[in-house]
């Protein structure tokens, strides 16, 4: 007699993350990377698409910027109808987007996680530097948390980070634009891997073992994805940080060799842990 398998029951509705970022064809970072923590992390990821590189382990070999309305239509057309619980920002490329994405972020009602991205892990431009000033003045206030790494600390703020005690200072310079809440990274420092949280008036100093591994591409964006995953399901500030920064040191511990160059963090490494 064959088995009779039931239908699994009907789940409650997805937690909802949207990505709104550049896609990596290699699959390291960018949208792709965003929806692969999203789907590890248990929420239903969704994309606005900002621009399209072409980019491997060697770094961007091109990029090409989507216009202003199709980066709008993208955005109305999954908001609208299918909601959002947490909205994670990465590549906006140029003012324009910037500018675009922002006043798109005041009309919905959601947390926003802003990495301001700059520049690739190979070292390669993704923002102009036109659009620093639209990132100070109209992106990072609609932040509820941003995550950016010691580069671009140094691009939005002048504050050049050389060790623990300049981080608060980065951190202070940073919500002067007017996020809620600024993530210091600390990854590119010695020691340990050290990143400050602070809303500036309490600090959460999160450490962790810096793991001996070269193929680490897509981190921040991994990271801010994981932090937008779990302020989605409902987490304060401070855990959802901490929990975020559990899992990518995880991926990072995990990372693998892909092509010639940096390989990525693996995202699904607590499913073959």
């Amino acid at each position: 007699m064959a088995t009779q398998i039931s239908p699994p029951a009907r789940p409650v509705r997805a937690v909802r993350v949207l990505t709104v970022a550049g896609s990596d064809s290699g699959g390291g970072a960018g949208v792709q990377a965003d929806l692969k923590t999203m789907l590890a992390l248990g929420v239903h990821g969704m994309s606005v698409l900002t621009a399209v590189t072409a980019q491997n382990s060697l770094g961007v070999q091109g990029a090409w910027e989507l216009p202003a309305e199709a980066v709008r239509a993208q955005y109305r057309s999954v908001v609208d109808d299918i909601g959002v619980q947490a909205v994670k920002t990465g590549m906006l490329a140029s003012a324009e987007l910037v500018e675009t994405v922002a006043e798109l972020l005041a009309g919905t009602d959601a947390p926003v996680v802003v990495d301001p991205v700059g520049v690739s892990k190979h070292g390669d431009s993704l923002l102009a530097a036109e659009a620093l000033d639209s990132v100070r003045a109209k992106l990072l206030p609609a932040a509820t948390v941003a995550t950016p790494n010691l580069d671009e600390v140094l691009r939005l703020t002048g504050v050049r980070v050389r060790g623990e005690a300049d981080m608060r200072r980065a951190a202070d310079a940073l919500l002067g634009y007017g996020p809620r809440w600024a993530l210091i990274k600390g990854g590119h420092l010695e020691g340990d891997a050290v990143d400050l949280l602070t809303d500036g008036a309490e600090e959460h100093w999160l450490r962790a073992v810096r793991h001996d591994n070269r193929h680490t591409h897509g981190t921040g964006c991994t990271l801010a994805s994981a932090i937008a995953s779990y302020l989605a399901k409902g987490l304060p500030v401070p855990e959802a940080v901490a929990e975020a920064k559990s899992y990518v040191t995880g991926a990072i511990a995990a990372g693998f060799p892909l092509g010639g160059g940096l390989g990525p963090v693996d995202h699904g490494w607590r499913w073959r842990s």
